[in-house]
Parts: structure tokens; sequence; C-alpha cells
């Protein structure tokens, strides 16, 4: 988004008017009050592909009678430490907040705790779901399968979706340790904007309908796994990785399965979109002592290292996130026009 394009909102207005704009569409205020917040993460810290923008998508699936609006959520526990969740097809946020709840109620006893989900939606940024253990001093991981819009290695069509990881570590005195990141080369609305805007693609990053890798964002069918052409086994195999825990593991169906919204049969056919969360408690490892102090030390060390460039010293997973959602909070959070008007900002 450009400068001069986007309206700079306070987050406590924003997300009230994010709230009102699922609610208009008929989802219970939990379900609402869930998706805000995870997408006030997202737009907080400058993840903005998943952010506040999602919400007229969400309604428009709410409306297309896609989402449910009055899901009957079932968590079953299915040993000491792991359950499933039955989202029954409703807004994907308030099932993934339920799902790691649980994986940590579960790590809080037993030392781990995992949870399975099915039948559920598009869930947003992972990160927004496996930060939630830090603050608890438990490590947190979500991740989730997709429609297919990535390639296998060397495959001519979408077969994976872009899967992401996101993974969460409590460090002593500073903000978490937090990665979040998609399993293919780059989002695919990186695509749409670069054919938006008429310009090329970098080298590496899509395929074309012959299978070939191609610059033209006009011309690319799906994009290549993380590693592009040389080294996109590598993603593929991380993107299996979140399908097995999202999908085999759950019940829910498999990328290539998942009808798109593109399809006319997906007003009939649910997405079945499947998650994964997993909660470690250190306690149970090297203990809570020496978890505190050994992260303390790694993180100094990534920290201290020698950068190529001393004006761009080394960082820590989450450094740029966070500082980005210091500079929102005192500034405002972008919101691009089709996104403001939608939400009657």
């Amino acid at each position: 988004m450009s400068a001069e394009s986007v309206v700079r909102v306070p987050e406590d207005i924003l997300a009230e008017k994010v709230r009102r704009h699922l609610l208009s569409a008929g989802a219970q205020p939990h379900d609402a009050d869930e998706t805000t917040r995870a997408l006030m993460h997202a737009s907080r810290h400058g993840v903005d592909s998943h952010g506040v923008r999602l919400a007229p998508y969400y309604v428009g699936k709410i409306r297309a009678g896609r989402i449910r609006t009055a899901p009957h959520r079932v968590l079953t526990s299915t040993g000491p430490c792991t359950a499933v969740l039955d989202a029954d097809h409703g807004l994907a946020h308030a099932a993934s907040y339920m799902a790691m709840q649980k994986a940590m109620d579960c790590a809080r006893v037993s030392g781990i705790g995992a949870v399975g989900v099915r039948n559920s939606n598009h869930f947003g940024a992972a990160g927004a779901y496996a930060i939630e253990a830090a603050p608890r001093g438990l490590l947190g991981l979500a991740t989730c399968n997709a429609e297919a819009l990535v390639s296998l290695f060397g495959g001519k069509h979408a077969f994976h979706g872009t899967n992401p990881f996101a993974f969460a570590a409590p460090v002593p005195g500073r903000k978490p340790w937090l990665m979040d990141m998609a399993t293919s080369s780059v989002p695919f609305n990186r695509v749409m904007l670069y054919r938006a805007l008429g310009i090329p693609l970098p080298y590496g990053v899509a395929v074309d309908a012959a299978g070939e890798t191609t610059c033209d964002a006009q011309k690319a069918t799906c994009l290549h796994p993380l590693g592009g052409p040389e080294f996109g086994f590598k993603g593929a195999a991380l993107a299996g990785l979140a399908t097995l825990l999202s999908a085999v593991l759950t019940g829910a169906a498999f990328d290539p399965e998942i009808v798109p919204d593109s399809d006319p049969r997906s007003k009939e056919i649910p997405g079945n979109i499947g998650h994964f969360f997993l909660a470690i408690n250190p306690q149970h490892f090297v203990g809570q002592a020496g978890y505190e102090t050994a992260i303390a030390r790694y993180v100094s060390a990534v920290e201290t290292a020698t950068p190529v460039d001393p004006a761009r010293p080394t960082l820590v997973p989450g450094d740029r996130e966070w500082a980005e959602a210091e500079r929102r909070r005192a500034t405002g959070i972008p919101v691009d026009p089709d996104t403001a008007r939608a939400l009657l900002i």
C-alpha cells in the first residue's frame, strides 16, 4: 500500500469497526471478538495481507452461507495431552483460539498439549495463535493447510496451500521469539499485486500453465514452493508437513480437495480446512530456570553476531514485527481504501 492510498486508524477504533462489520453479517459476538483479535494481531504487526483487510472477505463468506454464524463446535479430549476440535464450519479464529487454549491447558499438566481442528475455514495469521503461549511461559506452534495454490517441486499444477508455520517462545526481559512464515515462495496476493501494477515478478516465484517458471504475473497460475525451482523440495516438504499435521491427523480435506471460493461448488461443499496447535512446557524438559537461562543466552548470541553491514544488525525472529507494532501504536494502523470503505471508516 502506498502512503498516499491509506488512512491510518487508531487500534481501538479500527478494532471496533471490524467487530461491527462482522456482527452486521450475523456473526455471534464471541466469534466476532475472536476474529477481530486475530485480524488486529496481523495488522498491528505489519502482516497486512492477513489483517483487517480480510474482514470483508469473511463477511462475504458468511453472507454467502459458506461460514456458519452459529456453529456447534465440539472439543473432544482423546488422551491426557491431546484433543480434536470439530469447528462445524464457523469462523476459524474462535475455533483456533479455543484449540490453542486446550493445548496450553494440557501442556501445563503434561508438558505437551496437541490439538487438531477439522471442518474449519481460513484462520488468518498463524502467529496470532502461536503467540498465545509465550506470555504463559509456554512455547507454541500453529499451522494449517489451505486450498491448492503452490506447485510440488517439479510439479506442473497447484497441489499444496501456502501452509504457514508459526512458532513462539518466551524470552525473559524482552518480547518473545516469534516466527510466522508461509511455505510458498511468496503469498499469492503478491502475484495479484504485481499483476495489477503490470510489473514482472522476481525469478523463481511463480509457475505458468505449462509448469514452467515465469516472471509474467499475468501468466502465473500458481506459486513455487519455498526455495524456488532449484531448491523447492524444501518448501514442498514443509508444506507437506503442514498437511500431515493439519489434515492427515485431523480428518480434514487434503489441500487439492479443498473447494476454493471461486468454484461454484463451494456454496454446497464446505471447505473442511484443518489446523494443528502445539504447546510445550519447558518446565517438563530442561526446567523453567534452565530454559530461561538457555533462551536468554541464545537470543543474546543472535543479537551480538557479526553482521555484514554494521548499520543492519542481526535480528531475532519477531524483532521487525514488534518494532512495527510500536510504530503503528503511535501512528495508527494503515487501512487500504477498499477496506476503509467496507468498514465505513
